[in-house]
């Protein structure tokens, strides 16, 4: 079934953090329903528009990492390419910027 993807760990690892927050965000917002915020996004946000625009950084972090992965690695004298690891750190990390400050 899931044959047509390359399952690593990194990839099941991100797409795994991607389902416990929303399962996470769906009981959040049972429990306590939130409310326009305006904070450095040009926007007023609820947390899941905070959400929404956090995944689509993270990914796009993701992609541009692998799409430079060989050139920072010639950059920077490497003899690989630097981990996936460090793309997704960077990316859950942008992510819990902008849920919290976005």
């Amino acid at each position: 079934m899931f044959d047509w993807m390359a399952w690593t760990l990194p990839v099941a690892v991100f797409f795994i953090c991607i389902a416990l927050m929303l399962v996470g965000m769906t009981v959040w917002e049972i429990r306590s329903p939130t409310t326009l915020r305006k904070g450095f996004l040009p926007i007023a946000t609820t947390r899941g528009d905070r959400l929404f625009i956090g995944l689509l950084c993270a990914a796009y972090i993701n992609l541009v990492f692998i799409g430079l992965a060989g050139r920072i690695a010639g950059w920077l004298a490497l003899d690989q390419e630097p981990s996936i690891w460090v793309s997704f750190v960077a990316s859950m990390a942008a992510l819990a910027l902008i849920m919290r400050r976005g």
